[in-house]
């Protein structure tokens, strides 16, 4: 399921000095980055041959984009540049780009805050190196860029962001898209990362594979080609029971749509058949018409456990004493792989341990109760060592966490998603999955995976503003039907 690694700023930086310590050429990296940057600013043009602005600062990320504006005005688009520095104080490199690219006909500039009558923006005004806090004249190309609301292409990085934390002390480029050199960088990923990349291209510029397979990762990006192969396999003569049989253990009197959601995702996510223990004085004459659902019972649900294959347990609970007595029984007696989600949690954070080979899925503040500490990815990572569960990590983007693994990030999904019972309808796609018999860490990461393009797809009919968690489980069967077809775009 590992797509590319993802690295820190430091690490890309140790790689490429090893390639250039043994002869590569500076020049030919950019040359080569200048060529991916060229091709990527056309894609998000769509060949309209708009106004290019590049705003470049003064090391060598500058001399890419004054590269890449090259090759762009000789492909026929009008291109100029705002310098943020003299020419003197560029890198020789920088320096030996402008002149190309004045000599192909490029307009060479001081920066000024007016960007008219600027179409689309190309910037690098600082590299990967960053790590300060952008003031003066940085501060201003940053806030004139932004504030443009122009497309805007950022090369490598968008200025401003930490490429290893993801922080952003001041200021930094909001992209339309990012043109990462050679690896994803984990700053794209973490902190204030997500918000500043748009969406991510990442560009071969010449660095051999020798040199990058001795990169250190923090992390992979998922594989999304792998998605269509990971779906469990149909067979013809399969009964609901085989198909998956899940057992659901959600809602209260006043939460009893958690639990509906959850079920029903699971049923749309390929589920046989599911069956809903809920408490007695819950009403559920709004339950799917495909819903089995009878009161909580703990001798009924261990009959019911021996012919299920998988349990999700939270949506809507409550956190009561009785449930928290209920929940006792439940984990002491079941032995069902099992995805725990909402209040599950909350109850998990007041007890000595998670049932083990558990799914558990988080948001930021779920997991922080469950550590004790604000979360990153050495405690989280230190947490399913210890305990030996799957860990979703939910938000923009999703990290997913196995024992003796290094975290996979799934950096897909909408805006919209941040969505009463979104969360829900996750832990439904993941109990179906775990139904179908995926192992833990699988089933936890295409049930993200499937989840994301669900949001992509709802957003795409319903907009970022309007979409609603059941849009997501409407939006399931597309696709489903993407993935059988291996038709996912990335």
């Amino acid at each position: 399921m590992r797509g590319l690694p993802v690295i820190t700023a430091a690490e890309m930086r140790r790689i490429e000095a090893l390639a250039y310590a043994e002869g590569m050429s500076d020049e030919s990296f950019m040359l080569k980055a200048a060529s991916g940057i060229a091709h990527t600013a056309e894609k998000l043009l769509l060949g309209v041959k708009k106004k290019v602005l590049l705003l470049v600062g003064k090391g060598n990320n500058g001399g890419d984009a004054l590269a890449a504006g090259t090759l762009l005005l000789e492909r026929g688009y009008p291109v100029r540049a705002f310098l943020l520095y003299p020419l003197v104080a560029c890198s020789p490199l920088c320096q030996k780009m402008a002149e190309r690219f004045q000599k192909a006909g490029g307009l060479l500039e001081p920066f000024k805050t007016d960007l008219s009558p600027a179409e689309f923006l190309i910037v690098a005004l600082v590299g990967t190196g960053f790590q300060g806090k952008a003031e003066g004249p940085l501060f201003e190309a940053i806030e004139a860029a932004n504030l443009s609301k122009l497309p805007l292409l950022a090369v490598d990085i968008p200025s401003g962001l930490n490429g290893n934390t993801g922080e952003v002390t001041s200021i930094a480029i909001r992209a339309t898209a990012t043109a990462a050199l050679g690896l994803p960088k984990i700053g794209f990923f973490i902190g204030k990362g997500f918000d500043h990349i748009g969406k991510l291209f990442v560009l071969d510029f010449g660095l051999p594979p020798s040199y990058l397979n001795q990169a250190q990762p923090e992390a992979y990006l998922f594989d999304d080609k792998q998605a269509p192969h990971l779906l469990p396999p149909i067979k013809r003569t399969r009964h609901k029971y085989q198909r998956g049989y899940l057992l659901a253990i959600a809602g209260s009197p006043h939460l009893s749509g958690a639990a509906f959601l959850s079920c029903k995702a699971a049923l749309r996510a390929g589920a046989g058949i599911v069956r809903l223990f809920h408490p007695p004085d819950m009403e559920v004459e709004q339950s799917p018409d495909e819903l089995i659902h009878e009161p909580w019972s703990l001798p009924r649900f261990l009959e019911e456990s021996r012919r299920a294959k998988a349990l999700l347990v939270g949506p809507g609970l409550s956190r009561t004493q009785p449930v928290f007595t209920q929940l006792d029984q439940l984990f002491s007696s079941s032995k069902l792989p099992s995805v725990l989600d909402a209040d599950a949690l909350f109850y998990l954070a007041s007890r000595p341990a998670p049932p083990p080979h558990a799914i558990l899925t988080p948001h930021f503040q779920e997991m922080e109760r469950l550590l004790g500490q604000p979360p990153d990815l050495k405690n989280c990572q230190a947490y399913v060592e210890k305990w030996g569960v799957t860990l979703v990590l939910k938000g923009a983007p999703t990290f997913i966490f196995e024992k003796g693994e290094k975290p996979l990030i799934v950096p897909r999904g909408d805006p919209g998603m941040a969505t009463a019972g979104a969360g829900d309808v996750l832990t439904g796609i993941i109990g179906a999955l775990l139904a179908q018999g995926m192992a833990p860490y699988p089933a936890a990461t295409l049930g993200v995976f499937l989840h994301d393009l669900a949001g992509e797809k709802a957003a795409l009919r319903k907009t970022s503003y309007a979409m609603i968690a059941s849009d997501l489980i409407e939006a399931l069967p597309e696709v489903f039907k993407d993935l059988t077809r291996k038709e996912v775009e990335r």
